[in-house]
């Protein structure tokens, strides 16, 4: 077997497993599909605390962990208690209160700790150290009030299954249109294959998977598709993004947690930058539909 066909079984069968985690996560029930993002906020921010260090800095790793877990616990906590028959207003409030103090004491603990570090670049730790909770574990937090919004207040698992499969979807199309179409590079000095032409292929295929997500959920189909549009152009953007972070400390993948694929921040990067304006697009249509 010569050296590119293992690497396409290899890929194959670990999609095929990444595939299978997700998928079995996200329709168990609520708290596996917790523990998937979870896990994908603790290992992006351990694979972007090691791309900060190959920068030449030196982030706060262990109290970015503890607070992109406790961001995310809080989140979660809030999840549960909108998806309750017994939600209560006060209930939301302590949560929010927490969080708030939490950050409040959480700046200032940066900011001291580096006083004992006896580093050369303090700003740059302190920013770092921030800059991977903003990044990784805030959208996954989002994430998970997607299935909320688009269940009109209840849980629907099949919600958050077809938006990862629109950002699926949008890399596959991408990919396909690319190699058979491309011929204008779309980012050249960051992601050099990258074309317009995939970009566009990109784009159909998400909208095409949104209208299926609006078919099988029973949702309203000028919804879905606006939602897989901006799902797909942030999603791009943020693969862009990872592979401005990769290119500038000389690094192929950000990690190796999945053979043939990389690491955490690889395989969602472009999950990470389009949550925010999923969130926001679907908050704004709930405000909308109020009026």
């Amino acid at each position: 077997m010569n050296d590119k066909l293992k690497n396409f079984f290899t890929r194959t069968v670990s999609g095929i497993v990444l595939f299978a985690i997700v998928l079995g996560a996200i329709m168990w029930s609520k708290w596996s599909f917790g523990v998937l993002l979870l896990a994908i906020i603790i290992g992006g921010e351990r694979e972007f605390y090691r791309l900060a260090t190959k920068a030449g800095y030196a982030p706060q790793k262990g109290l970015g962990y503890l607070a992109g877990a406790t961001i995310f616990v809080i989140a979660f906590a809030c999840m549960l208690f909108l998806i309750s028959d017994k939600a209560a207003t006060g209930g939301l409030l302590s949560m929010t209160v927490i969080l708030i103090l939490y950050i409040m004491l959480l700046l200032p603990m940066l900011f001291v700790c580096e006083l004992f570090r006896k580093s050369s670049t303090p700003i740059a730790n302190i920013g770092t150290t921030l800059m991977g909770i903003v990044y990784v574990a805030l959208p996954m937090s989002l994430m998970l009030f997607i299935p909320i919004l688009i269940g009109k207040g209840e849980w629907n698992p099949l919600a958050a299954l077809f938006y990862i499969f629109i950002i699926w979807a949008n890399d596959v199309f991408a990919y396909l249109f690319g190699i058979t179409l491309g011929k204008h590079r779309l980012f050249e000095r960051i992601s050099p294959k990258k074309s317009w032409e995939g970009f566009v292929g990109g784009l159909l295929g998400a909208m095409a998977m949104g209208y299926v997500a609006a078919v099988f959920t029973d949702g309203n189909p000028i919804e879905w598709i606006g939602m897989a549009l901006i799902a797909a152009v942030t999603g791009v953007l943020g693969d862009l993004v990872e592979s401005l972070f990769k290119r500038s400390v000389d690094v192929k993948d950000s990690g190796s947690i999945l053979p043939g694929h990389g690491g955490w921040l690889d395989r969602f990067d472009a999950l990470l930058l389009s949550v925010p304006f999923v969130f926001l697009y679907l908050i704004l249509g709930a405000a909308v539909q109020l009026f």
